[in-house]
């Protein structure tokens, strides 16, 4: 009796353990495509925000410019920090750089200067090429 009691506990165990190690096998590709997309979700609006600010340039609305490149650096510093957590160093550069060529369009449109919109075509550059970085991993 007592065999079968724990001949049934073990096998309960086995079960179990079998079961765990199978549903967690899958969940770390879920969890890697999970984070990539965040990450592109991240990288487009930053993109996004940046190219507003540029029509916003165009139409010589600096205010509202100004309001999008700092939408567009907060993702993009979400964005960094999703890249550095990924081990995308390269790719993490490349978004500084972008953020520095932001940091200069909006200290451009402060000043009410049109070269703001060359320097966020940039970044909105960089942010595709980086785009196009997360496309191919």
């Amino acid at each position: 009796m007592v065999k079968r009691i724990l001949g049934t506990g073990l096998a309960l165990l086995v079960a179990l353990g079998a079961g765990w190690v199978w549903g967690a096998s899958g969940k770390s590709d879920i969890g890697r495509a999970l984070q990539l997309a965040e990450l592109r979700d991240g990288l487009l609006e930053g993109r996004s925000a940046v190219l507003d600010a540029r029509l916003d340039l165009y139409s010589v609305n600096f205010g509202e410019a100004s309001r999008h490149l700092e939408m567009a650096r907060s993702a993009l510093r979400a964005a960094e920090v999703r890249l550095n957590g990924l081990g995308r160093q390269e790719d993490a550069t490349q978004l500084k750089i972008a953020l520095t060529r932001i940091d200069e369009a909006q200290r451009m449109a402060g000043q009410l200067n049109q070269d703001a919109n060359s320097r966020a075509a940039d970044a909105a550059s960089t942010i595709n090429d980086v785009l196009g970085s997360a496309a191919k991993r």
